[in-house]
């Protein structure tokens, strides 16, 4: 069964927000990339900084959420 449903801009910028935090990068930088990754902008109308920014962001969710992941696998979980 498949679901049609869209989320607003709003919902998807806290979305975002909640999983960048949840994974170490601070608050107030999360919002900022949260607001452009919701902004649903195609790389095209990025700025070079906000590319930037973005990718440096993402980086260090990732390298975070592979830490995390390691971590449940020696733990056991």
């Amino acid at each position: 069964m498949q679901h049609n449903f869209s989320l607003s801009k709003k919902e998807k910028e806290k979305i975002f927000h909640t999983e960048l935090v949840k994974f170490g990068v601070k608050y107030d930088r999360a919002a900022k990339a949260a607001y452009i990754l919701a902004s649903g902008k195609s790389d095209e109308l990025l700025t070079e900084q906000e590319k930037r920014f973005v990718i440096e962001v993402c980086e260090e969710w990732s390298k975070n959420h592979k830490r995390y992941k390691e971590l449940q696998q020696i733990a056991g979980s």
